[in-house]
């Protein structure tokens, strides 16, 4: 049943949860962290954690998309990012840091407005997934739903492996200006061969939508991060996450049902600023989580402590500041693995994973998925 408030006459709006909202309830059992399984796997595609980047020149670049591969999880390249514009994309990165040091706040979105303006040179994306395909690690690249069928093809030619179309909000039509033909993912995904991950969706009926397009993953969430995304300011759109996974997980059950057996995965992006966050967002039943933020501490980040994610590029309306990572610097795999002297969630986040699975007795991520929940007040 839904939880309905008035909030004035006649106008009532549901209650929602955010993952701030909920904790974990340990069960009877516990178990070893060593016998605890974080993997996970979509389509044909096997990944030891259930990591899947925030598609942001900030934290992924085809080095990091390497590294990030060979630790267990899954780096997406931005094919409208600047790896895709400029031949040095590191040397654009580095005017981002220059600009931070002005005292003009709003000078970092206009350096990145400007580097985005730039077109997309297709040889250029072929060459940034080129390094990430002949490391031997899967293969990813995210695209809008404005340029996905424009930029497709020449992602598939180079290789790409997992698709992922990815907006602010996303439907499963896209209407297009003037007189252009809307992007029909169900047409544009049944003409790929490879899986498509779409979203951010943030409730149950769109989540079902995207599932019937032939999506093999939904993404939940719009990326929010404290500090960071401004969609809740700039448009008045938010999505308390914990309540948004668990409505698209209902819509998975459903969907498993109505199709005899076709299960598409959960992503969880939004509101995951700590290795607990990543445990609940599986607890609400998420088969993955879409990390930014986090992994600007990485000394491989090739942000070099700054993250924004692709909206702050937007060149008529922003919906994300360039703002300064976490205020830590380790590698990527002391990251993700540890060990960590910091007692805030901010290193180790996948062994903290682990720990809080063995903690309340489960031995893999479907199994999480069911451990019990409470609602703090």
């Amino acid at each position: 049943m839904r939880d309905l408030v008035e909030i004035g006459m006649g106008r009532t709006a549901r209650r929602a949860y955010d993952l701030d909202d909920v904790e974990i309830v340990p069960s009877r059992r516990t178990r070893s962290s060593a016998i605890v399984s974080t993997a996970w796997q979509i389509d044909a595609y096997r990944f030891d954690i259930p990591l899947v980047t925030h598609p942001t020149d900030a934290v992924v670049s085809p080095d990091t998309a390497v590294e990030i591969g060979k630790l267990g999880g899954l780096g997406v390249l931005n094919a409208e990012g600047l790896w895709a514009r400029h031949a040095n994309a590191e040397q654009a990165l580095l005017r981002l840091v220059d600009a931070a040091k002005d005292e003009d706040r709003t000078a970092l979105v206009r350096t990145l407005q400007e580097l985005h303006s730039a077109p997309v040179q297709p040889e250029l994306l072929t060459e940034a997934i080129r390094r990430v395909r002949e490391s031997g690690v899967t293969v990813a690249a995210r695209v809008s739903p404005q340029r996905a069928a424009e930029l497709t093809p020449h992602l598939i030619a180079a290789g790409v492996e997992i698709l992922v179309v990815q907006g602010t909000i996303i439907s499963a039509e896209h209407v297009a200006h003037d007189d252009a033909d809307p992007l029909d993912l169900k047409d544009f995904i049944g003409g790929l061969d490879v899986p498509v991950i779409a979203g951010g969706v943030s409730d149950y009926r769109t989540a079902m939508h995207l599932m019937r397009t032939g999506a093999a993953g939904v993404i939940v969430g719009h990326g929010y991060t404290p500090g960071v995304t401004s969609t809740d300011r700039v448009l008045g759109i938010g999505v308390p996450m914990a309540t948004a996974i668990i409505d698209a997980a209902a819509a998975r059950r459903d969907y498993l049902d109505e199709t005899g057996g076709r299960y598409v995965h959960v992503l969880a992006d939004g509101g995951i600023t700590s290795s607990g966050d990543i445990a609940k967002a599986i607890a609400c039943g998420a088969d993955a989580v879409v990390v930014g933020a986090p992994l600007a501490a990485a000394s491989e980040a090739p942000g070099h402590g700054l993250y924004w994610t692709a909206a702050a590029a937007h060149p008529n309306l922003p919906r994300s500041r360039v703002a300064a990572g976490p205020d830590i610097e380790v590698d990527l795999k002391t990251l993700l693995f540890g060990p960590s002297s910091d007692a805030e969630g901010s290193i180790n986040l996948f062994g903290a994973l682990r720990r809080a699975m063995a903690k309340t007795g489960y031995s893999d991520l479907k199994e999480f998925q069911r451990v019990g929940l409470s609602v703090r007040g």
